[in-house]
Order: C-alpha cells, then sequence, then structure tokens
C-alpha cells in the first residue's frame, strides 16, 4: 500500500509570499534612491571642483595676458637683453617673481593651487612667453568632507 500525501498551500500561503515579493521590491527600490541620491551628490561636488579649477586657470592666463603685456612694453623700451629682462623684473605684478629668464607665481583660492612658470624668451622674436609649469594641487579632504 502506498500513501501518497497531497501538500496543499491555502490563501495563507498566497497572501505570504506576496508579503515578501512587496517587501523585497521595497528594499530595492529604496537602495536604488539611495544609489541615485548618492550619485547626485557626488555629481554636483565634481562640478564645484571642476569649476574651481577652470576659474583658477582662468586666473592664471589674465595674469599671464598680463605679463605678456608687461614683456611688450619692455622689450618696446629696451635697448639690450639685460636691460629687459631688468625691466621686467621691476615691473612684475605682486606675487609674481623672476628667477633668471623664468617668472612664477601662483593663483590660489584655498583649497587648490595652481602654480605657474613662464620662460621670457629672448629679445626681438615674435613670442615673448611660453608656459613651463601649470600644475594644480588640491586639498581633497576638505573638499569632499
Amino acid at each position: 500500500m502506498s500513501r501518497k500525501s497531497r501538500i496543499s498551500f491555502g490563501p495563507g500561503a498566497a497572501s505570504l509570499i506576496l508579503i515578501v515579493v512587496i517587501l523585497t521590491m521595497s528594499v530595492l527600490g529604496m537602495l536604488a534612491l539611495m544609489n541615485a541620491r548618492s550619485g547626485s551628490r557626488l555629481s554636483r561636488r565634481s562640478v564645484q571642483v571642476i569649476q574651481a579649477g577652470y576659474a583658477l586657470n582662468g586666473q592664471a592666463e589674465r595674469t599671464l595676458a598680463s605679463l605678456d603685456a608687461i614683456a611688450a612694453r619692455c622689450a618696446a623700451e629696451a635697448q639690450s637683453d639685460e636691460a629687459y629682462l631688468a625691466a621686467v623684473a621691476d615691473a612684475l605684478p605682486q606675487g609674481a617673481a623672476m628667477d633668471g629668464r623664468e617668472i612664477v607665481w601662483s593663483e590660489t583660492d584655498g583649497y587648490r593651487t595652481l602654480e605657474c612658470a613662464v620662460e621670457l624668451l629672448p629679445l626681438g622674436g615674435d613670442a615673448r612667453l611660453r608656459w613651463n609649469t601649470h600644475r594644480l594641487t588640491a586639498i581633497t579632504e576638505e573638499i569632499w568632507n
């Protein structure tokens, strides 16, 4: 004699499965929402950091333009290369320094520093300045926290 047993699920089992599925979908939805918020926050911070870097770069380019104007004015007045170098060294804006033929300065916004250096080319050429250094350093812990 073989005895066959039947397993039957009543209406309570279907309700239990439905509740488990709904809870699982709710948890997955909350996790997806938290991930989207974190990604949005990170994107906003990244945009702020990039904009600040470009602002420093723009300031460095404006400083370079003023240095080029100084070099052009000094080149028009100078009789020799030595006089040209001395005139440029005397006319440098505050924050810029001359070391030989190299002019160095830095742009900062408190969290980032853009170190810049250009070479003063010899008198009589078409170009007066050439980029040597253009290095951005940042204090990331302060920015991201």
